[in-house]
C-alpha cells in the first residue's frame, strides 16, 4: 500500500534527478500528474525542511545538498554494506561483470546495492531496484533457499507475468527450474528478466538473514565466462557468510 505523501516526495526528488536542472512547481506537477495546489504544498513544507531552495522568481526551485549528506550518513552506517561491500567490490573486478546483492521485499526482490561493470556494454541498475521473483537470478536464488514446502506455498500465491519472451511464466516448470539450482547451489536467468541479458546467483546468509549475490551480463561476454564467474561467485559467498 502506498501512502501518497510519501510517494510524492520520493517522485520530487526523483523528478529533480531526471531533469538535471531546476523546475517549477507547475513542471513538477506536471511530472508528477498532481495538482499545481498539492505540488507547491510539498515544496513548500521540503524548503522549510531545508531540502529544497528557491532560486528567484521564475528561475524554479532546486535540492539541497542536505539529502546527499543524509544520503551518506544512511549509507556510511548501513549495518549488512558497510561489511559486504569490500567482499563485492573484488567480485565485481574478478568477473569484469555488474554484482547486485538484493533481498526479498514481499513478492519481488529488492536490489540493496549494485556495483556496475566498467564495460561500455553492461548489465545496468541502481539501488532500489525492484524486479519480479520467478524471472531474475537474484529471485530465484531468494526463492530456492526456502525449504521445500515453505517454496511450494510461496509459489502457489505468487502472480508469473511474462517479462521477456524467455521468462518462465508455467508454475510446475518454475518449480523444477528453482529444485535443479537448489540441487547445484546456484541460479541462472538467461534473458529472462532483460533480454539478452544473462546472470547466475547464489543464496548467501547474513545475519541469519538471506540474501542474494549476483554476476549480470551481456549474453554474448557471459556464457563464454560463465565456469570462471561461478567459482568467483561461490568464493564470494564463502566469504560473506564467513563474516562477523
Amino acid at each position: 500500500m502506498l501512502v501518497k505523501s510519501a510517494d510524492r516526495t520520493v517522485q520530487i526528488l526523483e523528478a529533480f534527478a531526471a531533469a538535471g536542472e531546476p523546475l517549477g512547481v507547475a513542471e513538477l506537477a506536471r511530472r508528477l500528474s498532481i495538482p499545481v495546489s498539492a505540488c507547491f504544498g510539498l515544496v513548500r513544507t521540503l524548503e522549510w525542511r531545508g531540502y529544497l531552495y528557491e532560486l528567484g522568481a521564475r528561475k524554479g526551485w532546486y535540492p539541497t545538498l542536505r539529502w546527499l549528506q543524509k544520503a551518506r550518513a544512511v549509507a556510511d552506517r548501513d549495518p549488512v554494506l558497510e561489511r559486504v561491500a569490500p567482499l563485492l567490490e573484488d567480485l565485481c573486478a574478478a568477473s569484469g561483470e555488474t554484482v547486485v546483492l538484493a533481498r526479498r521485499s514481499g513478492k519481488m526482490v529488492v536490489y540493496l546495492d549494485v556495483l556496475e561493470s566498467d564495460n561500455p556494454i553492461r548489465y545496468s541498475a541502481q539501488a532500489g531496484d525492484r524486479k519480479p521473483l520467478h524471472s531474475s537470478a537474484a529471485g530465484k536464488a531468494v526463492l530456492g533457499a526456502m525449504a521445500p514446502a515453505e517454496r511450494e506455498a510461496f509459489l502457489a500465491s505468487l502472480k508469473l507475468p511474462r517479462v521477456t519472451a524467455r521468462t518462465i511464466v508455467r508454475r510446475e516448470l518454475l518449480g523444477k527450474d528453482l529444485a535443479a539450482g537448489a540441487r547445484r547451489g546456484w541460479y541462472m536467468t538467461r534473458g529472462e528478466n532483460v533480454p539478452d541479458v544473462h546472470a547466475i546467483a547464489v543464496p548467501a546468509r547474513i545475519d541469519a538473514e538471506t540474501y542474494a549475490v549476483v554476476i549480470a551480463g551481456p549474453a554474448h561476454r557471459f556464457e563464454t565466462s560463465l565456469k570462471a564467474h561461478l567459482a568467483a561467485l561461490l568464493r564470494a559467498r564463502k566469504a560473506i557468510e564467513a563474516l562477523r
